[in-house]
């Protein structure tokens, strides 16, 4: 029996700082994420077992994929005997830098806290989300801007929507967050920018001054490798854009626009083969 459908939203990231690397491998950041109007769409129904289908074929389906481990780590979590037929449909491009992998893992865990009356806390579901990945609890628990360190699962809510429309564009190539860590330059000795205080100027007052300070440090590596994701920022600047980016390890990429009719008129200018998304001013995920 078919029980409830919702959809999971995608995010970027407004500057993106590579801080350091643990001695596990894992590197340390610094970031600001924010929603995008963007999703996919998954349908949950009554199962005797927990399986998953997807309307996209390039997408494993089987114990890799992130929704699969959310379900059943969550069932393993409360000793749940219930399962779950998940059917996935997949709107935000893979190996974007978007998370939407990570949005429909914690959507899973959201979904089925309550389908199962798990009624785990929040602290438990940011445990089991952290191990799924580092994006997936901001996707558990946010709705609007969040500053994030660590790996990305240490977040403090700013309580803030972005006022611009953004302009998100997926210039159709697929990089890997594997390769984008490896392939990064390293900055790591350097004074950061206070991420949290320009994206409050820029959300409350609109000060772009700050802008040059929202840097993305995958965004050299990616540019020099991928020549068509670099011309989409230009494209994006060159149509009015205040601020372009690359957002998270890419290749999606967005702008930010004061006003709707140059928002439109940027995605025209883009070549027609590229998905893009728009989000109005004040976008959150609990629209």
């Amino acid at each position: 029996m078919h029980l409830l459908t919702v959809k999971a939203f995608a995010k970027i990231n407004l500057g993106l700082l590579i801080t350091a690397k643990r001695p596990d491998g894992y590197h340390t950041l610094e970031t600001i994420f924010a929603p995008i109007n963007w999703y996919d769409t998954i349908e949950f129904a009554d199962s005797e077992l927990i399986s998953m289908s997807c309307s996209n074929i390039d997408l494993p389906v089987d114990d890799n994929n992130l929704c699969i481990k959310a379900a059943k780590s969550l069932q393993q979590f409360a000793s749940v005997k219930k399962g779950v037929a998940m059917t996935l449909h997949k709107e935000v491009p893979f190996g974007a830098g978007l998370g939407g992998g990570s949005s429909d893992a914690a959507t899973v865990l959201r979904v089925l806290n309550d389908l199962w009356q798990v009624n785990a806390s929040p602290v438990e579901l940011h445990a089991l989300a952290v191990k799924l990945g580092a994006d997936v609890p901001y996707f558990l628990a946010m709705k609007g801007l969040a500053y994030a360190t660590g790996i990305g699962d240490n977040l403090e809510d700013l309580g803030l929507t972005l006022p611009y429309y953004i302009v998100t564009v997926f210039p159709e190539e697929h990089i890997s967050t594997v390769w984008a860590y490896k392939n990064f330059y390293p900055r790591f000795a350097r004074e950061l920018p206070d991420l949290k205080f320009l994206a409050s100027e820029l959300c409350r007052f609109r000060k772009t001054d700050g802008f040059p300070a929202f840097e993305n440090d995958f965004e050299p590596a990616v540019f020099d490798n991928f020549p068509a994701v670099r011309l989409v920022k230009s494209t994006l600047l060159a149509s009015g854009s205040v601020f372009a980016s690359l957002s998270g390890s890419g290749s999606a990429v967005f702008g930010l626009f004061e006003r709707e009719d140059e928002a439109l008129a940027a995605m025209k200018r883009l070549p027609q083969s590229y998905r893009v998304c728009l989000t109005p001013p004040g976008f959150d995920m609990g629209q």
